[in-house]
């Protein structure tokens, strides 16, 4: 009877251990491996160190486990990152990160904007990055982000650099490309105080035409339109005919009162340039194009390096250079005929009292226009 009883004991007592044993008591030797909740917090933890488990007891185990994952664990998941990468590779990942700049960050893939400022701010306070890993610590850069950016630090995309300039830039209105490239001549039209000159330019870069002409009653009493009137009239009677005429769009700011006279005999001027070069109203689905066009004149000033600022300096010495180009040179950017040569060769000395800046500016236009026309098409 008392080994009976003591039999039926052992039994009850090991189905109570078999019943409570679960993920968190010590295993019998020979049964599988204990198994800690640090290791279900996890995803990735939870894959690789747990082989075999119940569903009910998982379930349970997760719903129940909120402890973060230990400092060990986390330096187990760093090294994958880092372990992706040679020496080498993480050395110049690193050095880039560490070292550039934000506008050099801006150029790396997914950096530009806040994440080059952040990561700037990152190591200013917490000091330079020492492992790949570190850097998900940056906010708006996580695992998937910056795998892409370590790869394009790795394999920089080289952009060819794009030579094309809209004409929206320096043409106003904006007109088919097609329309000019089948421009077989322009005339290229600069307004003065005093004086209105143009260049007649063709396609082959000849010089067809290259003269200005006085208008005594530009900036006269009140801006009598008939007097205006008269003076234009005068030189659009001597305009060569052209494709197109190409009139100067001066940069003079509004906000400069002093100047605000000049600035009216400009636009008065160039008004009435407009309208006696082309006075027909075409319905717009007739696709005609344009005869009378602007051109910046900051846009020429930049094509030959004279602003200074936003100021632009006089274009006299860049013109005296294309002359002698094109008697020096095989290939000029220009041809002048001989005639001309003489007629204007000592015109844009230094001190001449000729004056000349409106020619220097005609002709400038003129071979900025075909140049940027032909850098845009190419």
């Amino acid at each position: 009877m008392w080994v009976a009883r003591r039999v039926l004991s052992s039994v009850v007592q090991r189905t109570q251990y078999a019943c409570r044993c679960g993920l968190f008591r010590r295993p019998q030797h020979g049964s599988l491996p204990e198994l800690e909740p640090r290791f279900l917090q996890c995803t990735c933890c939870w894959r690789s160190r747990v082989p075999v488990a119940g569903s009910e007891t998982l379930s349970a185990t997760l719903s129940s486990t909120s402890e973060p994952c230990e400092e060990g664990e986390e330096e187990d998941l760093s090294r994958s990152l880092d372990a992706c990468y040679t020496y080498e590779q993480r050395d110049s990942i690193l050095q880039l990160l560490n070292n550039a700049t934000p506008s050099e960050l801006a150029g790396v893939k997914l950096l530009r904007g806040r994440k080059s400022l952040n990561i700037v701010e990152y190591r200013t306070k917490n000091g330079p990055f020492k492992t790949l890993e570190s850097v998900v610590n940056v906010p708006l850069l996580k695992h998937k982000s910056a795998v892409i950016v370590f790869n394009s630090i790795l394999n920089p995309v080289k952009k060819e650099r794009k030579v094309r300039i809209q004409l929206a830039k320096f043409i106003r209105p904006e007109v088919d490309r097609s329309w000019l490239e089948e421009a077989s001549s322009i005339v290229s039209i600069v307004c003065g105080t005093n004086k209105i000159a143009w260049a007649h330019v063709d396609r082959g870069m000849i010089v067809l035409d290259w003269q200005e002409l006085e208008c005594p009653n530009f900036l006269r009493g009140t801006y009598m339109v008939s007097a205006y009137l008269n003076d234009v009239s005068s030189v659009v009677s001597l305009l060569p005919s052209a494709d197109f005429y190409i009139i100067e769009k001066s940069s003079i700011s509004v906000q400069n009162t002093a100047l605000f006279p000049v600035m009216a005999h400009m636009r008065t001027v160039e008004a009435m340039l407009f309208s006696l070069l082309e006075p027909r109203n075409s319905p717009p689905e007739a696709n005609i194009p344009p005869r009378v066009l602007n051109m910046m004149r900051t846009a020429v000033g930049r094509h030959f390096g004279l602003m200074v600022g936003e100021s632009r300096t006089s274009g006299a010495q860049a013109v005296r250079q294309l002359m002698t180009e094109s008697v020096t040179q095989k290939l000029p950017r220009i041809n002048f005929p001989q005639e001309m040569l003489v007629k204007y060769r000592n015109s844009f000395q230094m001190g001449s009292r000729r004056g000349g800046e409106e020619l220097c500016d005609a002709m400038l236009q003129a071979v900025a226009f075909y140049e940027l026309l032909s850098e845009s098409s190419s």
